[in-house]
């Protein structure tokens, strides 16, 4: 019989590249977990690993029991969790990975929530953020650095979502051309009127920058209306954009949650005739949304979508 402890050091392996990565991670020595794999090796009767230059590599079987053991460890994971509930929960702390335009519009207030109302009385909740664009808090959470992402995919970007995890949609929104009332008069743009990008095909434009999934957005949005944007400007923070966009330095394609409560002066918003939209989504390890802090975490972000949906609505469109 296959031992459960040394597939978790092969996944571990699988995710994290190197015997001294994963010896850090499942805190052992790295002569141990070459003990284990070779131990396992002989449980199978077949090579799980081989040498490439001074690294490790799966072979075939390994990448196998690999595929297998994802399934095995998140069906451990979802007893583990149920376990839990059974026991009545308790204090629980959850780590989650958020790009910034969530964790200002969605996190925040949710955290707040919960310190001044005393939010989950059955389940007591600490909550750990770090600021991460979605590839990377996918990565976080393939290497279980934390328990829950926050990530977006577009309509012209879809998603993917790596093997071992659940998602859930929080939200879907529109992505709105943002200008400089003056700029949209100048091109006979009516305040409110849906526009074909390519009437802004001569145009400057302010980007985030090119390390982002929102820059390959308006990349591909841009090229579906027949042109290549000319790059302005360039910010990570969408906030600085719309104060571009108010001081008249050009055109911007800003997700209606990233616009900033207050904005730097005149933006006039326009949906696209072609419409791009982005979906929000939760994501956690297979069978650890049982997990009863993480479930309430994953409840109160529904709750605290909607109420943000709702109240963006009303001020954007």
């Amino acid at each position: 019989m296959l031992d459960v402890r040394r597939l978790r050091i092969l996944q571990y392996l699988s995710t994290y590249g190197t015997v001294a990565a994963a010896a850090q991670a499942l805190h052992l020595t790295a002569p141990a977990i070459s003990q284990q794999l070779a131990a396992l090796e002989r449980e199978v009767g077949l090579p799980v690993v081989e040498k490439q230059g001074r690294t490790l590599r799966l072979t075939a079987v390994g990448e196998l029991l690999v595929s297998h053991a994802e399934i095995v460890l998140s069906d451990l994971a979802a007893a583990e969790s149920d376990l839990e509930a059974i026991r009545g929960g308790g204090h629980g702390t959850v780590r989650v990975a958020a790009f910034a335009s969530a964790a200002r519009t969605l996190i925040a207030p949710l955290w707040k929530r919960i310190l001044d109302t005393g939010e989950g009385a059955d389940v007591s909740l600490t909550l750990e953020l770090v600021e991460q664009e979605p590839d990377d808090a996918l990565e976080t959470l393939r290497r279980r650095d934390v328990d829950m992402a926050v990530v977006h995919g577009y309509t012209v970007l879809p998603r993917d979502f790596p093997s071992g995890c659940e998602q859930t949609k929080l939200l879907e929104e529109p992505v709105l051309l943002a200008l400089h009332p003056d700029h949209a008069a100048r091109m006979g743009i009516v305040p409110g009127e849906p526009v074909d990008l390519a009437r802004l095909s001569g145009s400057p434009w302010l980007t985030p920058g090119p390390e982002t999934s929102c820059y390959e957005m308006i990349q591909r949005a841009c090229g579906a209306a027949g042109f290549v944007p000319a790059i302005r400007a360039r910010s990570g923070d969408f906030s600085v954009l719309a104060a571009l966009v108010a001081a008249g330095a050009g055109a911007a394609l800003l997700p209606r949650m990233t616009l900033p409560d207050a904005t730097q002066g005149p933006i006039s918003l326009h949906r696209l005739q072609r419409p791009v939209t982005r979906t929000v989504y939760t994501v956690s390890r297979s069978g650890t949304s049982r997990r009863p802090d993480i479930r309430h975490l994953a409840e109160l972000l529904q709750q605290a979508a909607a109420e943000t949906t709702t109240t963006l609505e009303a001020e954007h469109g």
